[in-house]
């Protein structure tokens, strides 16, 4: 619900750093809640699709490659236009598994050790954007490796099915 809240505004309207209203292409960009706005170090935001019907990485294909270089290309303009930062600076990437299922796409400054960049669940914007475009179905066939925490849901569900 906080997702759609800030897509139609009726939450944290006043912290949108770019907005694109198409109904297909377009996403909202918002600070991250971890990041306190006062230094560039730890800059850390968050695009949200306007898609609802996009849940993960697993979702993608070809079809929403217009989407995903919006993203990119939209959300690098906006963080150098806003807060000085050039894309060379940014770590541009989703996450497998995702704490929420709404696709959206994290962008922290490249010297930020953010929660959950490494590369066990960190897939590079760009990097998925080359896949699709080789791969239509490239995330439906991939096998993806991801960590979990031994306290999350998943993981037990995966114990029980004698799988860990």
């Amino acid at each position: 619900q906080w997702v759609y809240n800030i897509l139609e505004k009726k939450a944290e309207a006043d912290r949108i750093v770019h907005e694109n209203p198409d109904p297909s292409n377009g996403f909202v960009l918002v600070p991250d809640l971890k990041w306190n706005q006062n230094q560039l170090d730890d800059l850390y935001l968050i695009a949200l699709v306007r898609r609802r019907d996009i849940k993960s990485l697993r979702d993608l294909t070809a079809e929403h490659l217009p989407l995903l270089r919006n993203v990119l290309q939209e959300g690098k303009e906006a963080i150098v236009k806003r807060f000085g930062v050039p894309g060379s600076q940014l770590r541009i990437y989703l996450h497998y598994q995702p704490s929420y299922y709404h696709l959206h796409v994290h962008f922290t400054h490249l010297g930020y050790d953010a929660p959950g960049s490494s590369v066990e669940r960190a897939h590079l914007l760009a990097d998925v954007i080359d896949n699709l475009a080789m791969d239509s179905m490239y995330y439906q066939k991939r096998a993806l490796t991801f960590p979990l925490r031994a306290d999350e849901p998943l993981f037990k569900k995966f114990q029980e099915a004698g799988k860990v």
